[in-house]
């Protein structure tokens, strides 16, 4: 996962990129980056680390111009290096370009290969760098046929932003795996367009609305407009951005986050609902699925483990050292809430196993009578190739063992997921109004209405292998990820 945020048409847009970076930090805290446009050139600066590191005033003033375009990444293709830090901006023929990209490409590696057999030379691993260099070669006459031509010959998950001296570009791929949206400073023709509408809140923008699958949306002096230059497909949203990744106060694709991270708590207890003293969460990410599971579940919710928020989030820390390690440095358990308590324990996933079983240790040592395990999701059993940095198959606990196994494992007491048709059921029913109208069919969507999200809507995945993209690894991958340590 990453973060993109871009703006167009204000005499501050470095600034209120940096802020909106920062609201989406955690989508990506490996490394950040800005470009700005003047309108004649662009200026960039990229660092390794959080947003507040990477841009100190001094460096926020060098960065000129009313436009611009910013990126959070944490590493899914290339390693955690400076050189593949984005946005990327390059020189080329035609003038000056600068991509920020967040999701994956399938086929990068295949045409990577292809690219350098016919010349290119490039600088990172990092497969956008793939799109510059297509994009870069196109022989079309106009820059939305020369970016529309690079983006058919990709495949997987992307949502772009592009920001050239003259215009910036908002792309969103046909399946619409990752969120991308569009909003408008009030009263003004300044536009911003961002990963997820909690960023526009920051710089007191309005949310317009969600940029379609497909979608390519054009921002320039003339005003903004849009072209779908790739035939229509079915949606497949990672619905994986409404359990976790996604921050609880987004709505993405008109679902609110909060509201169907509620709704899994809900269905979790309804489906394995358990007698016990108190219900706690795994913080941050579990704690609206732990306020429904109280709800429904009658009983009273409590905050049984603190989180330490100078800590990042130990699923997107690049280094098995550094996330085996924060786990005791991120979570304490309070022992007033749990000494002598049955407790059922609320987290959105089990990945390896190792995070959960020193979660049960600390909940034991802590004084917990019996710990119930609850996770909001199904077991995950395949890795993502579309942006998420799940491990691989053989990594994953839930591909080689039963629920069963796991929790013997983990040592709960009992261990249940949420089943798969209740997890896509509850992310549907938190349809809001937001949703507003299809752009390409200027047809009315009604609040509520699932006929339009069904689970054909939705990649699942890490959760049952049925890939929307077919996705042979490429016999160069392992080489250049060992290549980039």
């Amino acid at each position: 996962m990453c973060g993109v945020f871009g703006i167009y048409g204000h005499k501050e847009a470095a600034n209120l990129t940096y802020l909106g970076l920062h609201a989406l930090q955690h989508r990506g805290q490996e490394s950040a980056g800005i470009v700005t446009s003047d309108g004649s050139q662009l200026s960039l600066h990229r660092g390794m680390g959080h947003v507040i590191d990477v841009f100190p005033p001094e460096q926020l003033e060098r960065l000129g111009g009313p436009h611009a375009i910013g990126h959070v990444r944490y590493s899914t293709a290339g390693g955690s290096a400076l050189k593949n830090a984005q946005p990327i901006a390059v020189d080329y023929a035609r003038g000056s370009i600068a991509v920020a990209h967040n999701g994956n490409l399938t086929n990068a590696e295949a045409l990577r290969e292809k690219l350098e057999e016919r010349g290119s030379i490039f600088q990172s691993t990092s497969d956008t760098e793939v799109i510059v260099h297509l994009f870069a070669m196109s022989r079309q006459k106009s820059f939305e046929d020369r970016v529309a031509d690079a983006l058919s010959q990709v495949q997987g998950a992307y949502s772009l932003l592009i920001l050239t001296p003259e215009s910036m570009i908002a792309v969103r791929d046909p399946m619409g795996i990752r969120p991308l949206c569009l909003g408008r400073l009030p009263g003004t023709d300044t536009y911003v367009v961002a990963s997820e509408p909690s960023s526009f809140d920051l710089i007191d923008a309005e949310y317009v609305r969600e940029i379609e699958p497909g979608e390519m949306v054009v921002i320039n002096q003339v005003g903004v407009k849009s072209v779908w230059p790739f035939a229509e497909v079915a949606r497949h949203t990672c619905i994986f951005e409404y359990v976790y990744f996604a921050r609880p106060d987004s709505n993405i694709d008109g679902v609110s986050v909060y509201e169907a991270r509620k709704n899994l708590g809900r269905a979790l207890a309804r489906e394995h609902g358990i007698k016990a003293d108190v219900v706690i969460p795994v913080p941050d990410s579990g704690v609206p699925a732990t306020i429904g599971y109280a709800e429904e579940s009658k009983l009273p919710f409590e905050l049984g483990l603190v989180r330490s928020h100078y800590v990042g989030r130990t699923f997107i820390e690049p280094r098995q050292s550094i996330r085996h390690f924060g786990v005791r440095l991120k979570l304490n358990p309070i022992s007033a809430t749990l000494k002598g308590k049955v407790v059922v324990v609320v987290d959105d996933s089990i990945i390896r196993g190792t995070t959960s079983r020193k979660i049960v240790k600390m909940l034991r040592d802590a004084g917990a009578k019996e710990v119930h395990m609850r996770i909001s999701s199904p077991p995950t059993k395949w890795p993502c190739y579309y942006g998420i940095d799940t491990p691989t198959r053989g990594e994953l606990i839930a591909s080689s063992h039963s629920v069963e196994e796991i929790n013997q494992y983990i040592t709960s007491d009992t261990l249940a997921y949420l089943g798969l048709d209740s997890m896509i059921h509850s992310v549907v029913s938190a349809r809001t109004e937001a949703t507003g109208r299809s752009t390409r069919r200027n047809l009315p969507i009604a609040p509520g209405d699932e006929a339009s999200l069904k689970e054909s809507s939705f990649c699942t995945a890490c959760w049952t292998g049925n890939y929307p993209i077919k996705f042979t690894p490429h016999p160069r991958q392992h080489q250049m990820r060992l290549l980039d340590l």
